[in-house]
């Protein structure tokens, strides 16, 4: 019982904690980053906490996604140059290489969006676009959106549902995520048709 004092406690700190949305952004940038660990399980508890600072929180947790997206397509720009030619001898050839950089260049801005939309590790889709130099412009706008929509989106579900929103979330996030990622796909597909 004492445990879960301490921990309730520790919440509460950081709750009211000047550093709280500091501390958001670096959560963010180490989810997509290193720590596979979807950040919605801190996010949605803090929002419904700090009703005042909903927007806030949101924005800064997109902002720690971009920026650690950054970092991520940097690691594979450049050490996929350095090492870039024994992974594709060891676990491909030039020629499927050669084939997945023209699906980046050319339907990356899809790929960067529905990963950083779904709960699939948005490493991939950092790693591939710096590895195959896919637009940095073109993939900070798809990170922008992707993450603009996720984060933005549980801003949306705590300023309406309120207290409900953390079981409404938990009830519906596998509807709702098959539902954009289907919108996704559309469009997407739209594209490629018009």
């Amino acid at each position: 019982m004492a445990v879960m004092q301490r921990l309730k406690q520790k919440t509460r700190q950081f709750i009211d904690s000047k550093h709280m949305l500091t501390s958001i952004t670096a959560a963010s940038f180490l989810e997509s980053t290193i720590v596979p660990i979807p950040l919605e399980a801190v996010l949605v508890p803090l929002m419904q906490a700090r009703r005042d600072k909903l927007w806030l929180i949101a924005l800064m947790a997109t902002l720690g996604c971009i920026i650690g997206a950054l970092f991520g397509y940097a690691l594979g720009y450049y050490l996929f140059d350095a090492v870039g030619d024994w992974v594709i001898n060891t676990f491909s050839n030039p020629e499927q290489f050669e084939h997945v950089e023209q699906q980046m260049q050319q339907q990356g801005f899809w790929f960067v969006i529905m990963l950083g939309i779904v709960p699939i590790p948005f490493q991939i889709a950092m790693l591939a676009a710096g590895a195959t130099k896919y637009s940095l412009i073109m993939f900070l706008i798809a990170t922008t959106i992707a993450r603009s929509i996720r984060y933005f989106g549980l801003a949306l579900v705590v300023y309406y549902a309120g207290n409900q929103a953390e079981r409404i979330i938990t009830k519906h996030k596998t509807k709702a995520m098959l539902g954009l990622t289907v919108l996704v796909l559309v469009i997407w597909w739209l594209t490629t048709v018009i």
